[in-house]
């Protein structure tokens, strides 16, 4: 059996985002809205290439540049809802944002769930 290749943006058709099932098992997680999850998901996936490219602050702790515009852009939603869900992971203590000022997006440090 002989398969065919993939051309152009297929590449992209099995690039999945994985969201770790404890936000949906662990009662700790059940106030978080599923597209926070999902936020929270996509950020996560953009953590391996903070770390491949050396985003780390002084202490080693890996940081994300993830602006409220790319939030809109990946869950196809309005500018406030984006901020709503960032804020809504801020709560549940899953992410941290670092603002820098001067209209310089915030560092993003996407924390570890299960510790």
């Amino acid at each position: 059996m002989s398969f065919d290749y993939f051309y152009g943006q297929q590449s992209e058709l099995f690039t999945f985002y994985r969201v770790p099932k404890v936000l949906f098992t662990n009662e700790r997680f059940w106030n978080i809205s599923a597209d926070a999850k999902m936020l929270y998901g996509i950020l996560l996936d953009r953590m391996s290439l903070s770390a491949k490219n050396g985003w780390l602050d002084e202490q080693g702790r890996v940081y994300i540049i993830y602006t409220v515009r790319e939030v809109q852009e990946s869950l196809c939603c309005a500018e406030h809802k984006a901020v709503k869900l960032f804020r809504e992971l801020e709560q549940a203590n899953l992410i941290e944002r670092k603002r820098r000022g001067l209209g310089r997006p915030s560092l993003i440090y996407v924390k570890n769930f299960s510790s």
